[in-house]
């Protein structure tokens, strides 16, 4: 049975959880926590999207966002995904 689709409204915060496969690291250096903060805040800026805050652990992170439009969270998450560093 497929996953219901996920519903993010403008103006409605949402948590948004993003783990490593197998719940393997995601961070290994004190710089990679730097870098995704970075690339956060740039795809945030770019789509319109509010951080609120944010928790980064060696496996997972936890980010508490406000898109400004319907497709924005999605598009910060896809922008972030994107690149090889992540999990």
């Amino acid at each position: 049975m497929p996953k219901k689709p996920r519903m993010y409204l403008p103006g409605i915060p949402s948590q948004v959880v993003q783990r490593g496969n197998d719940r393997n690291p995601c961070f290994f250096e004190e710089d990679n926590y730097w870098f995704l903060l970075d690339w956060l805040g740039d795809a945030c800026g770019r789509y319109d999207v509010a951080i609120h805050a944010c928790v980064l652990m060696t496996n997972h992170s936890h980010l508490l966002m406000t898109p400004c439009t319907k497709s924005g969270l999605y598009r910060v998450m896809q922008w972030l995904n994107g690149h090889e560093f992540l999990c």
